[in-house]
């Protein structure tokens, strides 16, 4: 249904200027927002990192965020995964840990929600421009319609993603949360294993089955166009 989950190779080169954008910003502050709610709680470690930055270079990873997708595309995968550098979070600065990381992994969902109405709303002013233009700039207006609706789309998948409570995924620790002592530690004690796990779970094809219903249902809530 979603481009972005099975792109040719032929027409990669053209949606990648596309996406390359809207991609960076979400990876970008879905990062900075883990790390501004940690700060916020008195843990200095992302800001002392250099992480509190939009800048997305102080976020990419080379394997998570461009090798991986790369060969996934190649490999011509239903489904694209990939991941940023994760920012450092000392949860030994907050006054009940649990909690604390609890709160930090909210965020980073959350600033993609947040992301995906923002390009909703420029997809919506776009559309009117280009009705106010009379097809004046179509040339210019379209690619940045498409862009926003990327935009949309992404953090759409970003955000419903990361709330999978598999770990490392953000869900696993807003999961150990609400769990008494052991069951948080049970789950804090999978994430060596998180990639394969990861991994495991997009083979069994259940993440696609959960998530694109859920996207479809967002894009249209928000009135973008699938």
């Amino acid at each position: 249904m979603f481009d972005i989950f099975n792109i040719d190779i032929a027409s990669f080169a053209r949606q990648l200027a596309i996406m390359a954008v809207p991609i960076l910003i979400a990876i970008t502050c879905h990062e900075v927002a883990h790390g501004y709610a940690a700060w916020r709680m008195g843990d200095p470690t992302a800001k002392l990192n250099g992480r509190l930055t939009l800048n997305p270079l102080r976020h990419i990873d080379l394997v998570g965020t461009i090798i991986v997708p790369l060969l996934l595309v190649l490999m011509k995968s239903p489904f694209l995964f990939g991941w940023a550098k994760p920012v450092p979070v000392n949860p030994r600065y907050f006054a009940d840990p649990v909690r604390g990381m609890m709160l930090v992994s909210l965020a980073g969902p959350g600033s993609n929600f947040a992301l995906a109405l923002g390009f909703a709303a420029l997809y919506h002013a776009l559309f009117w421009l280009a009705a106010v233009l009379d097809g004046a700039g179509t040339g210019v207006l379209m690619p940045l319609v498409l862009m926003a609706k990327y935009g949309v789309l992404i953090n759409l998948i970003l955000g419903i993603f990361n709330l999978f409570p598999v770990p490392p995924l953000d869900g696993s620790k807003i999961l150990a949360g609400f769990l008494p002592y052991r069951g948080a530690a049970f789950i804090y004690g999978l994430e060596r294993y998180g990639l394969v796990l990861i991994i495991l779970l997009l083979l069994t094809g259940v993440p696609q089955k959960i998530l694109l219903p859920l996207v479809s249902a967002g894009m249209r809530f928000l009135g973008v166009t699938v």
